[in-house]
């Protein structure tokens, strides 16, 4: 499907009032494994792509091209959704603007911006600090005028609760959405009450709340966020926690008793084929056969 019509549809759910639970992916196969478990949306998480690709924290170390270069990967690997987290825009209004431009060319459909300064830290760390509205304001205003396809969504993210206080993160939102932000994300809110407060403070607004599995904001169900009037739901890196998990399991495993099997704790050999779709390129290299 082009990725024109993939926006579109997105952004008439959004509009629409559905709520989607959205799950990350840091490289093209954990977004298949999203596509193949169900989920109706991806996020392109920064986090997990500096956690996974280069091993380091969120601590700003991804760079534009190896952003863009996931995110077409798994446009490639998948036809859902893709949020895309693009941390501050790399620069200033102007930088923004090529972030927009590059991410929509690789296959984004909503592209993400906050209002750290530069270099980021997760938004979940400590001694976060944002830049002043006004420069958080253009920030928004050029990614909203850069967006060539008017079906691409911009994210406005701001981290003010952990800075300035809950009050002044809700006046941020509201101000991005001046600028025509699509969708507010208010990151990092403490309590269930700041969580229920946030939808009712934005209406008329979609809006995303993030949940981060040992993070500072309460886990809720998805039932209760969609009775909020959140649209999406994200936890942006349970495949990655998992993967960690996994892999430790099965390692020490294979440590411990120098030897692995299927009855082992992984994917069988034919779940690993089917999940990078091995027969569909088997039925491709026969059809391109010569003779």
């Amino acid at each position: 499907m082009p990725t024109n019509d993939i926006n579109r549809r997105f952004k008439e759910r959004i509009q629409r009032g559905d709520t989607i639970l959205m799950p990350g992916a840091a490289n093209a196969l954990a977004a298949r494994i999203i596509a193949d478990q169900g989920f109706e949306a991806i996020y392109v998480s920064g986090a997990a792509i500096a956690n996974t690709y280069l091993a380091k924290p969120d601590l700003g170390f991804v760079s534009l091209p190896e952003l863009a270069q996931h995110v077409g990967t798994i446009r490639d690997a998948t036809e859902l959704p893709i949020v895309c987290d693009a941390d501050t825009g790399f620069g200033n209004a102007l930088n923004v603007r090529h972030t927009v431009r590059t991410l929509e060319r690789a296959g984004a459909s909503a592209i993400q911006l906050e209002d750290q300064v530069a270099p980021k830290k997760c938004g979940h760390f400590a001694g976060k600090r944002v830049v002043p509205l006004d420069e958080a304001r253009m920030r928004i205003r050029a990614a909203v005028d850069a967006r060539t396809d008017e079906a691409t969504m911009i994210v406005a993210r701001t981290d003010a609760r952990a800075v300035d206080g809950y009050d002044a993160a809700i006046e941020r939102a509201q101000m991005f959405i001046e600028e025509g932000a699509d969708i507010t994300f208010v990151e990092a809110p403490n309590s269930r009450e700041e969580i229920a407060g946030i939808p009712e403070r934005l209406s008329g607004t979609p809006q995303l709340v993030n949940l981060v599995v040992g993070g500072r904001t309460p886990i809720l169900d998805f039932e209760t966020l969609e009775k909020m009037g959140y649209s999406l739901v994200l936890y942006a890196n349970v495949a990655l926690q998992s993967a960690i998990y996994g892999m430790t399991e099965a390692l020490s495993q294979l440590r411990r008793d120098g030897r692995m099997d299927e009855d082992g704790p992984v994917a069988s050999f034919s779940e690993r084929q089917r999940i990078v779709e091995k027969d569909f390129f088997d039925d491709l290299e026969k059809r391109y056969a010569g003779g």
